[in-house]
């Protein structure tokens, strides 16, 4: 799907997939060696997300209600992990400095089939 930034009018992602299953939220993008630059990865329900075993750094985008961006956190790098971020209901994960100028707190972000 497409994530676009409704406040700013750019694409932010032109291929995420979405992880909303237990198991596909758990393991996220562990398999993946890395994402693309277009690329993401939608978790939902979530707000909170570990990096174990990940082989690459990313970009986390936590988002609330209606879409508005509540955290950015650039470059979580493997084996760490993020706060909970109270209120977000997903985390949009990017390549690592995807985020930047494309995605602010308070933004509004929409996602397209």
């Amino acid at each position: 799907m497409k994530v676009l930034n409704v406040t700013r009018g750019g694409q932010v992602s032109a291929a995420a997939g979405r992880a909303d299953t237990f198991a596909s939220r758990l393991f996220g993008l562990i398999p993946r060696r890395d994402l693309g630059p277009e690329e993401g990865l939608w978790l939902e329900p979530c707000a909170m997300i570990h990096m174990c075993f990940m082989r690459f750094a990313i970009d986390a985008v936590f988002l609330g209600e209606g879409g508005k961006v509540l955290r950015v956190l650039p470059n979580l790098r493997p084996w760490r992990f993020s706060p909970w971020v109270p209120g977000a209901r997903g985390v949009l994960e990017l390549p690592a400095g995807r985020a930047a100028g494309r995605v602010e707190e308070g933004d509004i972000l929409e996602f397209r089939d």
